[in-house]
């Protein structure tokens, strides 16, 4: 049955909803003004290149990838065992770890952030690289198991069950045969995460300080001192990287697969 015309129109309503706010971004990031006014008084890409020199950002972001990096490679080592009991063995409590390991994403960040500051404040890891590090993995984990249970499910256990009759141990197998299998999950997975990490507001908002911050609180500051088209160019450079992101994870395995949907 074809869709009715109305709905049709609808579903473009929709979509142009969505879009009109990165369309907005996205030509006030190439004005040729002084702030952010619209429609712009002219065209430019002056906003991109003053991006690239403007310190406090650049080193923001470099902060910003390295924790990325380090969140998503620890929700990886943590999340694949975590994803591989869940998806694979049979054990009491299974479904209760996977509840557990998944309700950090139920808690509004709000209250994350506030509990984090609380129990890392008299610790002395209040802005800190480990405090964030704590931080960023308390929300990158949840993705990273959901994610690899998901891709670990979807490998035939007759693959691990042929290499045991052969003479395989079970973690032999489990190296050997399904994680080889469930790879592009660990990469979507890998991906995600450090999207998650990269993008992360709230949570930063509560565990950061004068001398480490990363970019997302560094915009948020920017965008409460100036007005200027720049914070619009770093908004649409960091809109196509995460759509580029999230197209490695649709070739490999499918947004929606990779989501558990």
């Amino acid at each position: 049955m074809k869709p009715s015309w109305a709905l049709r129109v609808f579903a473009a309503l929709g979509y142009l909803i969505l879009l009109l706010p990165g369309i907005l971004v996205a030509v006030l990031s190439f004005s040729a003004g002084d702030f952010l006014t619209f429609p712009p008084p002219g065209f430019s890409t002056r906003w991109y290149a003053a991006l690239f020199s403007n310190q406090a950002l650049m080193s923001a972001m470099v902060t910003s990838a390295i924790l990325a990096v380090i969140v998503a490679t620890l929700a990886l080592l943590v999340g694949a065992p975590a994803a591989y009991a869940i998806a694979r063995l049979e054990f009491r409590g299974r479904a209760l770890l996977a509840g557990l390991l998944v309700a950090p994403l139920v808690l509004p960040t709000l209250v994350l952030g506030l509990a984090l500051l609380l129990v890392l404040q008299p610790l002395g890891l209040g802005a800190s690289w480990p405090g964030l590090v704590l931080g960023h993995s308390l929300i990158a984990i949840p993705f990273s198991v959901r994610i690899m249970t998901t891709a670990f499910s979807a490998v035939p256990r007759e693959l691990e069950a042929a290499a045991w009759t052969l003479g395989a141990t079970p973690l032999r197998a489990a190296l050997r045969i399904t994680l080889p299998n469930a790879a592009p999950g660990a990469i979507a997975a890998g991906v995600l995460t450090f999207l998650v990490s990269f993008d992360e507001t709230v949570i930063s908002l509560f565990l950061v300080g004068p001398r480490l911050t990363t970019l997302p609180v560094e915009m948020f500051r920017y965008a409460d001192q100036t007005a200027d088209p720049l914070i619009a160019a770093l908004s649409m450079s960091l809109i196509v990287f995460a759509v580029l992101m999230v197209g490695v994870v649709e070739r490999l395995m499918g947004f929606s697969r990779a989501m558990g949907k």
